[in-house]
């Protein structure tokens, strides 16, 4: 998880340099971009999700995914995040999704 879309971006584009060399799917979901298009990825599925927390709560409260199988949470920038006006971060943790 990364706190604008640019970071998220630029993990994303780092990742899929070894996630396709691991045949490993990943997706980047952020605001800013057409939900469809990121709703449509993620239902294919995705061993690796990057993802902004205003997003990914989108996200998870329209039921449209869930972190029941998220093996690690790597949170970029958290001290940023955490300290946040909205504090997704606090939220995403107490939907309690198995984290």
């Amino acid at each position: 998880m990364a706190p604008t879309r640019e970071l998220a971006m630029q993990i994303e584009q780092q990742c899929k340099i070894f996630a396709n060399i691991c045949q490993l799917k990943s997706l980047c979901v952020y605001g800013g971009a057409p939900r469809y298009d990121q709703q449509r990825q993620l239902r294919q599925g995705v061993e690796i999700l990057i993802a902004t927390p205003g997003r990914l709560l989108d996200f998870l409260n329209a039921g449209e995914t869930n972190l029941n199988r998220c093996t690690y949470l790597v949170l970029d920038e958290a001290d940023r995040m955490l300290v946040s006006k909205h504090n997704s971060i606090n939220h995403i943790f107490s939907l309690g999704y198995g984290i």
